[in-house]
């Protein structure tokens, strides 16, 4: 059972259907090019996911840009993908895995251990003269059973609650100008949640979009949480994405039990009686 990482050289070997593959490219700015680029090109057996469509609840307005689907409608669409109980899912996007890892997460929270992303996504796959094939894949509709790990999500209120508490702490994924309300691309406000550290996700991999190795990993998360156990550390982003490739990368190092804050920086910053900070971390 593969649980984080996949490698190309191990995907290969499995394209027979044994394995339910899920491409999840996409681009924030265009929801239809991801699936533009699947049926222009995708590993063979591959079905597709969009993290608007199909990875996200519909957004009301104060429930961030992409909300999480409820339980129900999770399994739904993982019997639609084809995965059921035991499964192996391996997911993939246009690189880094950054919309990969939210489906990874999903299935996770759902009790659904064997999912992982493949290292390197399309472009490593392209780049090593892999097989590809256009037009769309199907997978026969498969019956999912999950089963919810409450403890891996907090919710907006709990988030609220937590400030200011010794035994939280809330790591910001999103890049350092961001984080620190010198640019905001896509919120209606800047800054970051009081209290908050950032550990943007792109340092998790290569200039390629490959995972760095486990000892460079755990280092970099030793510099920003500190001595701060996993299980105390709440992931959070700009919609619940990019907070899931830290926790997986903080997996994939050997440092599960992070939490993750699915509706994030614009669920937060949509009602103006929440506090803000902005600037660089506090010492």
């Amino acid at each position: 059972m593969f649980t984080t990482l996949v490698s190309t050289d191990q995907l290969v070997d499995h394209l027979d259907g044994s394995w339910a593959i899920v491409d999840c490219r996409y681009d924030l700015r265009n929801e239809s090019w991801g699936r533009e680029q699947y049926l222009a090109g995708h590993i063979p057996g591959a079905v597709y996911a969009s993290l608007s469509r199909d990875l996200s609840a519909p957004p009301a307005g104060a429930n961030g840009r992409h909300p999480l689907p409820c339980p129900e409608d999770l399994e739904a669409t993982f019997g639609r993908l084809g995965i059921s109980t035991g499964t192996q899912v391996v997911i993939y996007d246009q690189d880094a895995g950054i919309y990969a890892s939210r489906l990874w997460w999903m299935l996770r929270y759902m009790g659904h251990d064997a999912a992982a992303v493949l290292d390197g996504g399309w472009a490593k796959w392209v780049a090593q003269g892999r097989p590809a094939r256009s037009g769309e894949d199907h997978r026969a509709a498969a019956a999912f059973t999950g089963r919810r790990r409450k403890e891996r999500r907090l919710m907006v209120d709990e988030v609220a609650s937590a400030l200011g508490s010794p035994s939280v702490l809330l790591v910001d994924a999103r890049a350092p100008e961001r984080y620190e309300g010198r640019s905001e691309p896509l919120d209606r406000v800047p800054g970051h949640i009081p209290g908050a550290v950032n550990h943007f996700y792109k340092r998790n991999v290569t200039e390629q979009g490959v995972m760095l190795p486990v000892d460079q990993l755990r280092r970099q998360f030793a510099e920003t949480l500190g001595e701060r156990p996993p299980d105390q550390v709440v992931m959070y982003c700009g919609s619940g994405v990019t907070a899931c490739h830290n926790l997986l990368a903080m997996e994939h190092a050997g440092l599960p039990g992070a939490k993750l804050y699915a509706g994030s920086w614009s669920e937060w910053a949509a009602d103006p009686k929440r506090p803000i900070e902005t600037g660089p971390a506090s010492p």
